[in-house]
């Protein structure tokens, strides 16, 4: 893993300080949700064989026919890569519910760490949204750095929010906002300009409320320098060397990823009701 830069005055939890005076503060729980049977299943079964895990390249064919595929798992690759993919279902959620979510919650740290509790250090926006931007075109062309712990591993990164159809999805369905959407980003390092994979949660509408299916590819042919030149080149195949992912790595994605939506479902309904209009 390649180490991060801490910075002063960034922690895990609250404060008391930190939620006085926040319209939001009910929506504070510091234990985050239980792990559901069928993650449990997968960490015990443990990695799978990479074919059952398609690469990014296949993204569109795999959520347009989602049954189709492995939906809780994790891989490596022989290339130095790893597949990661869960799903969660989110009882009374709509997939608009989703886009306001990932445009509102880096505007403060503490709303970040309202997804999760154990895990959640710090968020902000590289260029804040223009004011009253809210939905899609308040995330998707920014970037945002987070701080975060996968595992007991505290890493800043920069998720780099982009357009669904750069990965070719299904622009028809995602039309309607409040039938579908893929929340799509390119992830970095947040002190180093190196990529190293992208995730893409696609939302869809369902009798009870949105299920969401979540892939991460992260690691070797992934990795790539965010600046052009020989320099980031090198720079980019020596973090693919030093930052391979392991099999520790993969299970800490999984869980954490098991661990902050399902947390995220139990408010998000809520808390969108109660701020989807304030764009403060």
């Amino acid at each position: 893993m390649i180490p991060i830069l801490h910075k002063p005055g960034r922690y895990l939890g609250m404060h008391p300080s930190d939620l006085a005076n926040k319209p939001y503060a009910q929506y504070w729980n510091p234990k985050p949700a239980a792990l559901s049977q069928q993650a449990t299943a997968a960490l015990t079964r443990g990695p799978v064989a990479p074919s059952l895990l398609p690469s990014l390249e296949k993204s569109a064919e795999i959520f347009k026919r989602p049954g189709e595929y492995l939906e809780n798992g994790f891989c490596l690759t022989v290339n130095g890569a790893m597949h990661v993919t869960t799903v969660i279902d989110f009882p009374d959620a709509t997939p608009m519910m989703f886009d306001w979510w990932f445009g509102w919650h880096s505007d403060e740290p503490q709303r970040y760490k309202l997804w999760h509790p154990e895990a959640h250090v710090h968020a902000e926006w590289l260029k804040k949204p223009p004011l009253g931007a809210t939905g899609r075109d308040a995330y998707i062309g920014r970037v945002s750095i987070v701080d975060e712990y996968l595992g007991s591993t505290l890493g800043r990164y920069a998720i780099q929010f982009q357009p669904p159809e750069k990965f070719g999805l299904d622009a028809a369905e995602l039309k309607s906002k409040n039938q579908a959407t893929a929340i799509c980003a390119r992830i970095g390092f947040g002190d180093f300009p190196i990529d190293a994979g992208y995730l893409i949660h696609y939302v869809r509408r369902t009798a009870s409320g949105s299920r969401m299916y979540c892939r991460f590819w992260l690691g070797g042919p992934y990795v790539a320098a965010r600046r052009g030149g020989s320099i980031g080149r090198v720079a980019a195949r020596l973090a693919a060397l030093v930052a391979r992912p392991s099999e520790a790595d993969a299970r800490a994605l999984f869980v954490h990823c098991n661990e902050e939506m399902p947390h995220l479902a139990t408010f998000l309904p809520q808390i969108f009701a109660e701020f989807n209009n304030d764009n403060a």
